[in-house]
């Protein structure tokens, strides 16, 4: 196992290392300052902008009306926005729903029906709130390796590029006829392709400057073009969000099992996305302020509590909306602030939406979830062991589902670390579980 010859990732301690005393000194400063207000202003447009086509192909990844999904995001910036005030996380972290949880909420939907949904979003917000109140997520970093959820993610990405890529021939009902490559559908694929290759052009040029530029005009020209050439548009239908309390509509013994443990599993892999946020928002925060996981996990759990009222989706703050946000020029969170007013527009006005092409939408997905695969390139640099077991965690729940995926490679980590303990430092059964509850203990690095 090369791995262990290698330099470890950060340990949970190093990632959540900041005490809250050390933000008493930037407590305000985390929410707005008037220094920063023109910055701030530009930012959430433009991350606001860049937002809502991905928040709209998440929805419906996750099988969420997209109206629901959008005022989750509204609702989400609001409370990071107001908890930036009083227990400042990060500071230019923009919230939303996130892409890799995309298929475990629409497998949630599929197995207990959106009636129930606002009850298992409450109970994982619940469970989200006992990690943060005992500061239990450099726990649950122990037993579940950054390598494996990088995998997970793989898979998940690995997903929504299928799912979105029939989008990419899709025509209007009236233009099929029997010949499936005909003239329309051929003329729908090389829009497509010109689409996105030029949006990945405009990524690779801008990515470090301007990461919004490709989004702009990606959707801008492909609004012009559909007012002249007839193609699949975006639909959303305009249903009132309705606020109830999240009560749920099963008593079988049997599916409270499954959907204690289908939240359990919710609100695990939303604290570690969040874990791995936080580390990377810190390494790009143009005033290099330090991250406050717990407290970050605190705005988390209140707004997917609060969106479980109007039947919402999980949240966290994401990487590539806060690489927006801080390219755009975000110094503090009053940017989000803003992001949470330009996408309450649209949750007002879900008509423009409706100007939106369906294949640009899925060029943004599928770059999605491209980027999501990719990031087994960083597991590379943690050995052979760790990609291996990376990719094996990425087919399994590409084929098995997030759940039963990510268990069995789980199962397969703990199998082959306790076989190479036995045989290369020939320790006993009992030395070597006394070990791994040494390492819980002490709160050691993943391994």
């Amino acid at each position: 196992m090369t791995s262990q010859n290698k330099k470890s990732p950060p340990s949970s301690t190093e990632i959540h290392r900041h005490n809250d005393s050390q933000f008493s000194n930037v407590t305000g400063s985390a929410a707005f300052q008037t220094t920063y207000l023109v910055r701030d202003l530009q930012a959430g447009i433009i991350t606001g902008a860049m937002a809502i086509p991905l928040t709209v192909g998440i929805a419906m990844m996750s099988d969420y009306p997209i109206k629901v999904a959008l005022a989750t995001v509204v609702f989400a910036c609001f409370i990071g926005w107001v908890n930036a005030w009083i227990r400042p996380g990060n500071y230019i972290g923009a919230p939303g729903v996130a892409a890799g949880l995309a298929p475990v909420l629409a497998l949630g939907v599929a197995s207990f029906g959106m009636e129930n949904m606002a009850f298992v979003i409450f109970l994982t917000a619940s469970m989200q709130a006992f990690i943060w109140k005992f500061d239990l997520q450099k726990y649950i970093l122990i037993a579940v390796p950054s390598y494996l959820v990088e995998g997970l993610l793989a898979g998940v990405g690995l997903k929504i590029a299928i799912n979105f890529f029939a989008m990419t021939y899709e025509i209007p009902a009236e233009m099929v006829s029997e010949v499936f490559w005909n003239t329309n559908r051929i003329q729908m694929v090389l829009i497509s392709l010109v689409g996105f290759s030029g949006f990945i052009y405009l990524f690779t040029k801008y990515q470090a400057t301007q990461p919004a530029v490709p989004y702009f005009v990606l959707i801008c020209i492909s609004t012009i073009l559909a007012l002249f050439i007839e193609m699949p548009m975006l639909h959303v239908d305009d249903d009132p969000i309705n606020f109830a309390l999240p009560i749920p509509k099963f008593d079988d013994a049997i599916t409270w099992v499954y959907v204690i443990g289908f939240a359990a599993m919710l609100a695990t892999i939303d604290v570690i996305e969040q874990v791995m946020s936080n580390a990377a928002i810190e390494k790009i925060d143009p005033l290099k302020r330090q991250c406050n996981t717990n407290n970050s996990l605190l705005a988390i759990w209140i707004a997917n509590m609060g969106a479980s009222f109007f039947g919402g989706m999980t949240n966290l703050d994401g990487v590539a909306k806060s690489t927006t946000n801080k390219l755009a020029g975000a110094y503090t969170k009053f940017s989000v602030l803003i992001i949470g007013l330009v996408i309450l527009f649209f949750v007002l006005n879900t008509e423009f939406l409706e100007y939106l092409p369906k294949f640009s939408l899925a060029a943004i997905m599928i770059f999605t979830g491209w980027k999501m695969m990719m990031g087994l390139l960083h597991v590379a640099h943690q050995g052979e062991y760790a990609l291996i077991l990376a990719i094996l965690c990425a087919l399994l729940v590409y084929k098995l589902g997030i759940f039963e995926g990510l268990l069995i490679a789980l199962i397969v980590h703990g199998f082959v670390h306790f076989v190479v303990q036995k045989r290369t430092q020939n320790l006993r059964t009992r030395a070597i579980i006394r070990k791994y509850l040494e390492r819980f203990a002490g709160q050691g690095g993943v391994d």
